[in-house]
């Protein structure tokens, strides 16, 4: 467990997370992160749960219609 404290930044509030945090999400200063809610609280990830769900439907489209894909690719 990480201990955060709430800071003032400009005229907002932020959280700092510190480099370990930022290197085990596998993200940098300037990338865009989420803030979930899940059943057990808050979960913050680097994935946008909403693109998931595009991908999920891409992934159906594909498998199906994989033969004319790859045709079309030729």
């Amino acid at each position: 467990m990480t201990k955060l404290k709430i800071t003032t930044v400009g005229s907002s509030a932020g959280v700092i997370l510190p480099k370990e945090v930022l290197a085990r999400l596998r993200v940098a200063k300037g990338d865009t992160i989420f803030l979930t809610e899940s059943p057990d609280g808050f979960r913050i990830t680097p994935y946008d749960p909403e693109f998931e769900k595009q991908m999920t439907v891409a992934r159906k489209f594909i498998r199906k219609h994989r033969d004319a894909l790859r045709e079309l690719a030729k």
